[in-house]
Formats: C-alpha cells, sequence, structure tokens
C-alpha cells in the first residue's frame, strides 16, 4: 500500500476538508449576533418606530382622525413661543441644581454608610425609600406640607421664630423648592451607586494611606473621592438627563407657577397637548429630544475621557 493511499485525506470534500470548516465558522460567528435579536426587536418597536413617527407627526396637523402636512411650521411655532425662553432657562437650572444635589449629598452618604456604623442597613433602607415612592404622589405631599398657612414646614418653622414663606406660589421659591423635592426622591439611588463603587475600592489602598500616617481626610481625598469617579460619572449623567426631562414632579407641585415662573420645556409641550395642539407640541417633543442630546452626547464624551483618564 503506498503512502498516497494510506495518507490523511483532507480534501474539499472530506469532513476536515476548508469546504467543510468555513461553513462551520460562519455558524459560529453568526451565532453571538443571534443573541442580540430579541433586543434589537424590542429596541426598534419601542424606540426607534415611535421616534420615526414623532418625527413626521412633528412635521403636520393631526388629530387622531387625519392630518395635514405643513413643514416646518409647527417648529417655527414653538420657537416663537413666548415663554420657551423662561422655560429653557429653567429646564437648565433644575437640570444643573437637581443634578450637583445628587452627586454630592450621594458621595457623602455614601461614604458615610459604607462606615463602620451598626445601623447602616437601616439607614441604607430610610435613604433609598422616597426612590420607590410614586413622584405624583410626593409631588401632592409636598404641595401640602408647603402651604404657606395651613402646612407642616411653615408650622415647624414658627415654632423657632422663623416667617415661613409662601414656597410654591413665590416666583423666587417655586423653582427651588421643586428641585430640592426632586433631590430628596432621588438622591437615594445615587447613594446606592456610590454605596457600590465605594465597596468595589480594593482594602490596600486605605491601608497604604494609613501606613502613610493619613487619616479620615486623606483617605477620602486621595482614595475614595478619585477612585469612586465611574459612579460619580453614572450618577451626573443619570441625574442630569433626568433633570433635563422632568416634569411631573413640577407639574403636580406647580403646574408651571406662579404665572410661567417655574415653566420648563416639558411643562410647555404639556399645555399645548391640553390647547389640543398635537402637531406643535410633538414639536416641542422632537426639540427636548435634539437639546438633551446635543447636551448629553458631549457631557458624556467627556466624562468618559476623564473617566479613562481616572
Amino acid at each position: 500500500m503506498t503512502q498516497q493511499e494510506t495518507g490523511p485525506r483532507t480534501g474539499p470534500g472530506t469532513p476536515t476538508g476548508k469546504g467543510h470548516a468555513r461553513p462551520a465558522a460562519r455558524r459560529r460567528s453568526a451565532y453571538p449576533y443571534a443573541l442580540y435579536l430579541p433586543a434589537a426587536v424590542v429596541f426598534v418597536v419601542i424606540f426607534l418606530v415611535p421616534t420615526a413617527m414623532a418625527f413626521y407627526f412633528a412635521l403636520t396637523r393631526w388629530t387622531l382622525f387625519d392630518s395635514e402636512f405643513v413643514g416646518l411650521q409647527n417648529f417655527r411655532d414653538f420657537l416663537a413661543e413666548q415663554n420657551l425662553r423662561i422655560g429653557f432657562q429653567n429646564t437648565i437650572i433644575y437640570a444643573v441644581v437637581t443634578s450637583g444635589l445628587k452627586v454630592v449629598l450621594g458621595l457623602l452618604l455614601g461614604v458615610l454608610l459604607t462606615s463602620r456604623l451598626k445601623v447602616r442597613g437601616f439607614l441604607r433602607s430610610v435613604v433609598f425609600f422616597p426612590t420607590l415612592v410614586s413622584t405624583v404622589a410626593v409631588g401632592i405631599t409636598f404641595a401640602m406640607l408647603l402651604k404657606p398657612q395651613t402646612g407642616l414646614v411653615n408650622q415647624a418653622l414658627a415654632l423657632v421664630g422663623i416667617d415661613g414663606r409662601d414656597w410654591l406660589g413665590d416666583a423666587a421659591t417655586a423653582l427651588l423648592s421643586v428641585a430640592l423635592v426632586d433631590v430628596w426622591k432621588g438622591v437615594g439611588l445615587a447613594t446606592v451607586i456610590y454605596i457600590a463603587g465605594i465597596m468595589s475600592i480594593p482594602t490596600e489602598y486605605y491601608q497604604a494611606v494609613a501606613v502613610d500616617g493619613g487619616g479620615a481626610w486623606h483617605r477620602f481625598r486621595h482614595v475614595t473621592l478619585p477612585l469612586s469617579w465611574p459612579a460619580t460619572y453614572s450618577v451626573i449623567i443619570l441625574s442630569f438627563i433626568g433633570g433635563l426631562r422632568s416634569f411631573d414632579l413640577i407639574w403636580t407641585m406647580t403646574r408651571g407657577g406662579p404665572g410661567f415662573t417655574s415653566d420648563t420645556i416639558a411643562s410647555i409641550i404639556y399645555k399645548q397637548y391640553q390647547a389640543g395642539f398635537f402637531g406643535l407640541s410633538t414639536a416641542g417633543n422632537v426639540i427636548l429630544f435634539l437639546v438633551v442630546t446635543a447636551i448629553a452626547v458631549p457631557l458624556n464624551y467627556y466624562l468618559g475621557k476623564r473617566q479613562v483618564a481616572a
């Protein structure tokens, strides 16, 4: 028997030939992408299709039964809205105040609730509880608590000799009052993110600071603060985008008042819906989407670079 007859057969028709190896490789490489299919379907149906429809209906005057194409007229009318400048200014202020306070308070509470407190488990539950409560219920409750005559806040201030004010009826304090309630409700989520970030820091870094004679401030300044940057990144992005889109708490507590002093872009859009200008309000939603995207994408890029550098 010759070597040609006994040698391994590796022709294109054999199981080990290249003709069979390539289709198998293709099947193996396509397998992971098949796992993305359910999520892709949900993303297309829940996000892409409604977004495309919103962009279309923003170019029309529409009701539930018919629509008329008007081009960019809805956008021109919405941008000419007399309260839009105030609404845009309030939206930015609200987002900056709420996100900034959530970062600061969330970090401080995260440090406190990762210390060796005996009741830290109970305190974690107390801090996180407001996050679980309905935003509308929180808004109604605090609207009652902040009433100028009968609210418990002013009654408590009167006990210590402080004359309370109409927190939600005063143009100077309405938006700030709502922002503080938003912080009270949302700081629990920020705290949980910080707790997870701080607990992931290796203990060796703290031990090294202790060996060098550093105290609690040095541990916070040189270890906790820089190494919890991924948590800070997450809290800033989530809270800032949430602040730009905030509507339910503002509407429940002030309805954009007094006057238009606490209006945001979202509340202006809702007022257009209430008036029956559906195409105009849809154009407002598209503008809000573009504004949030124009702010969030560069912010995410900048904070992402900071995270990599850290």
